[in-house]
Parts: C-alpha cells; structure tokens; sequence
C-alpha cells in the first residue's frame, strides 16, 4: 500500500477525528492519504508529511478509503468505475448498505484498511446511452456519451409538473406503460434503495440482472421487474413535459418529450473491500432489523 485517496461525507465534524488517526497511522507505514481541493478545503487541513493536499484524483492508487455513508460511497465507486481501485468505507451514515465496517469498529477499519486484509466484491453498473427521438430504440453510436449508475437511475416527473406517462421495452418489446411519478433501474446493490421503497424486489449481491419498478404508480397492475443481464432497456417519456433523470441519487440530465433513453446491464464495474465472510443476508438483517426496532 503506498497511496490511498480519502473520500468524507459532507459534515466535516463528525470525521475529522477519524481522518487524524487513520492519517497518523498511515504516515507511520509509508502510506500518503491524497485529499483533493475539496476535501482540503472542508477540512481545513494544511501540508504535512504522509498527506498530499489538493491531489487530483488518480486512478492507479491502490485504495479509497471512505468515512461516509451510502451517497459518499457511491461517490468513490464512480469515481473508480472500470478500473481495479477498491472502496474501503467506515459507515458515518445513517443506513452504510455497501460500508465494510461500521463506525463502533474504526480502530480495526484503519488497521484492516491499511494492511489490506480484506476481501474484495465486483460489482455491476447500469450504463444509460444515448437518447433516441421516441420511435424506436437504435444503437449508440461510435464516442457518444455515457452515464454509469452502481446502485440505481431514477426517472421522475419535474416538481410541480403533472404525473408522468412512462412505457419501457426490453429487446424492443413494450413491457409496461403506466402514468406514474417516475421509474427507477436498480443493479442488485441498489435494490434495497429507491427500488425497494417501490415495492420492487431484494436482488441478493451476485444475482445477474436488474429491476425496473413504477415510483406511484396510477395502476392496480403496474408491477416490477427483474430483467436479464444481456437485455437492452429503452424507456420512453410519452409525457407533455421533461422528465428528469438522477444516476446514483445525483441530477444527470432530462428525457425530453416524445424522447428515449437506453440502458443496459455491465458487469464488474466497480470493487468494494468487505470484511472476510461477510454475507449479503446477514447486512440486510442487520441493516434493516435494526432500522425497524
């Protein structure tokens, strides 16, 4: 381990302890923690050895390590979507889904953290592609632009404008139209999100596929999903209005009316560490029991 880039949630209180442990013991192995302008701004950190302030993000560190939640985790996935690089996170959110250990446990995070011992999980993305003009779906052309989402994308009518007209299509057979307020694609790691708020099903980590569910769905029949790895989704804004679009919880743009767009399943996109056995059905009955009790 020689460099590690350092990702914090937005409320610098609650890490900045943290961030000087993880600091200090990391400069005494040889490992330089690289905070880019934002991170050093929020923390108001000045230059020291084992620190590099003010670091553009790089792609062949060998570790990013995350003292956040699931939005500042997700941040750090996509950030290193496509390459090797792992996401080590200490849960300082409210639920920590995808965090490796949880915020009682930070003295054996760092330890964890810095000496590599953990095991490492791929996984999947949605890709949203290129917008078509509403007729039929058509392929993405050569260099066009692509959005990657690790846990779910969200389509939803504008604020304030009126309930949106949804269809989608897998291989080019409509599926489902609906008025609703919106649509969510949820990977198997975003399942338990936005998708499972809509009623929509649990996909355990390792399952091959996505979800698509309604958001408020104006139907007694309107139901989700599961999709299989290789087939494409276009999905069409039949609504006299916009549609917004959010990857990862974050603002990615809008359908325009009578438009599409198009998503398809990748797999391996993104690495986070977890502890050694640890098991899928064990987090969601820790996370989910414990936000019931």
């Amino acid at each position: 381990m020689r460099e590690i880039t350092l990702f914090t949630h937005r409320r610098p209180d609650d890490t900045t302890e943290t961030l000087e442990r993880l600091a200090e013991r990391a400069s005494r192995v040889g490992v330089t923690l690289r905070l880019d302008e934002e991170e050093t701004i929020k923390h108001g950190l000045q230059a020291r050895p084992g620190l590099e302030l003010n670091a553009p993000i790089k792609q062949d560190v060998e570790l990013c390590v995350v003292l956040g939640g699931d939005g500042t985790i997700l941040r750090a996935l996509q950030c290193y979507a496509g390459t090797n690089v792992p996401v080590f996170a200490i849960n300082f959110g409210e639920i920590g889904f995808l965090a490796t250990v949880e915020r009682g446990d930070i003295d054996d995070g760092i330890r964890r953290a810095l000496s590599g011992d953990f095991e490492l999980l791929r996984l999947p993305a949605i890709v949203l592609e290129e917008e078509g003009d509403g007729s039929k779906p058509r392929p993405t052309p050569p260099g066009a632009s692509t959005r990657t989402a690790v846990n779910d994308v969200a389509i939803h009518r504008k604020v304030g404008e009126r309930v949106a007209d949804i269809a989608y299509a897998l291989e080019g057979e409509e599926v489902g139209s609906v008025r609703c307020d919106g649509l969510v694609v949820a990977t198997p790691a975003g399942s338990t999100g936005y998708n499972l708020a809509n009623g929509g099903p649990v996909m355990a980590w390792g399952v091959e596929g996505f979800v698509v569910s309604f958001i408020a769905p104006h139907s007694l029949t309107a139901r989700a999903l599961v999709v299989a790895p290789d087939d494409r989704l276009t999905i069409f804004n039949r609504s006299r209005e916009p549609l917004d679009v959010a990857v990862d919880g974050r603002p990615a743009g809008e359908i325009p009316p009578g438009a599409t767009i198009e998503a398809r399943f990748v797999n391996e996109v993104g690495t986070i560490a977890q502890l050694p056995g640890s098991s899928f059905y064990r987090r969601l009955r820790d996370k989910f029991g414990r936000l019931a009790s």
